[in-house]
């Protein structure tokens, strides 16, 4: 007989998904999960581009529902499918803040985006430039960014170094797992770091070593979900219901109340992605 897994808390307060694929969700419909979420205080969702082939899934999910953004952009795994017209496509339905005509007025940030070395999906150099041509786009449009990066923290913090200061908006290093050092650098330049269900993880002591370190005012929730679900739930499909897990570890480790960490995240979510006066419009 299976262990008996706790209930999922509810604390009463409004929480914000910064990353997660809804459309990689298959244990439930689409509506099912996010009202899921919903019932323990999800107001606002965000899922994520990884590559062209599901960057109109996407819109077509901001669409469908009200409560649901999106980013465009093309995950370093997918580097060698960028194209010219890839970054066209993204351009053309991000917008700029001086565009308000753009076809999407719910694409928040270009990603996801970044360096992986350590799966080398694609190669290191096209993962390079196709970082910086993304990163680019933030620039020109001023929307903030999602970055992923694996094994790639001294390339990730020289093309951060070269780029955040012409970004209007900085955004996040998703699913925060590197070293303190590029902790350090993405904090100094206005990045946030993104937590998700690795912080409950037994072996992720570098994590908490990491979210201990980090004011309280540059963490965002995220699950990541359908992967990296948190414990007591490892073993089944990750949902953006599962966010108040992540939160009770990180006040464990910061020595905060909960609800101080869920009022702090839903801020830092805000001024991240949704009160910038340049997201599409």
């Amino acid at each position: 007989m299976s262990k008996k897994r706790r209930e999922i808390p509810a604390f009463g307060l409004p929480i914000i998904e910064t990353h997660f694929h809804l459309d990689y969700l298959k244990d439930a419909p689409a509506g099912d999960i996010l009202q899921q979420a919903r019932d323990i205080g999800v107001e606002r969702f965000m899922t994520i581009a990884v590559a062209p082939e599901n960057m109109e899934t996407v819109i077509s999910l901001t669409k469908e529902h009200s409560d649901v953004y999106g980013t465009l952009g093309v995950h370093p795994h997918d580097a060698e499918k960028y194209e010219q017209t890839t970054g066209e496509f993204i351009r053309a339905h991000c917008g700029t803040a001086e565009d308000s005509k753009s076809s999407n007025n719910k694409i928040v940030a270009v990603g996801e985006i970044g360096l992986d070395y350590f799966y080398d999906n694609s190669d290191r150099a096209v993962q390079r430039k196709v970082f910086a041509e993304q990163l680019q786009i933030a620039v020109d449009t001023g929307l903030p960014v999602v970055i992923h990066t694996r094994e790639a923290d001294a390339d990730t913090m020289d093309i951060l170094r070269e780029y955040a200061p012409q970004m209007k908006n900085k955004g996040v290093v998703h699913s925060f797992t590197s070293g303190m050092e590029l902790a350090e650098v993405a904090v100094e330049i206005g990045f946030c770091l993104g937590i998700n269900g690795i912080v409950t993880f037994n072996k992720a002591d570098n994590v908490r070593e990491v979210v201990a370190a980090t004011p309280m005012s540059q963490l965002l929730l995220e699950t990541d979900s359908p992967f990296l679900t948190p414990v007591p739930y490892r073993g089944t499909e990750n949902a953006p219901k599962y966010l108040p897990f992540i939160a009770e570890k990180i006040a464990e480790v910061k020595g905060l109340t909960v609800e101080e960490v869920l009022r702090a995240s839903y801020d830092n979510s805000l001024r991240t992605f949704f009160l910038a006066t340049n997201t599409c419009s």
